[in-house]
Order: C-alpha cells, then structure tokens, then sequence
C-alpha cells in the first residue's frame, strides 16, 4: 500500500469513506475498511511531510538557500 501515490490514496481513502457512509457494510468489515483508511492516512501524512520539508528550503532573490519555516510566515 506503501508504493500508492498521494493522490491515489486520497482517491482510495475517498472510496473507503463512501463505503462506510452508505452504512450498508457489516460490523467486522467497517473495522477493516477503517484500519485501511488509517493506513492510508498514514501514508499520506507521511507523504505530506516529505513534500513539506522539501520545500521547507526556498530560493531567496539572491540565490542564497534560506530555511522557511511554514508556521512563521502564515502570520
């Protein structure tokens, strides 16, 4: 499941919570559906974190590599 692109476990995650929603699935299959959201949250958050921390560097107007701390800018 690991080897899925963000997007694809985004579309996944989407399916799953469809699923669950239309609450037409039995008991010990939702436990698993949610287990594989959960996972699948996981990866994603994984995912996230390695595109956050490599655009954490940006390119300042003189070419210089500067840390860019996400927290800090959105005030």
């Amino acid at each position: 499941m690991e080897d899925l692109s963000f997007e694809e476990s985004i579309e996944k995650l989407e399916e799953i919570v469809e699923r669950l929603e239309s609450g037409d699935v039995p008991l010990d299959d939702a436990i698993d559906e949610f287990n594989n959201a959960m996972q699948l949250v996981k990866i994603c958050d994984e995912k996230l974190t390695k595109a956050e921390e490599s655009i954490a560097k940006i390119v300042e107007e003189n070419g210089e590599l500067m840390d860019f701390d996400v927290d800090e800018q959105e005030n």
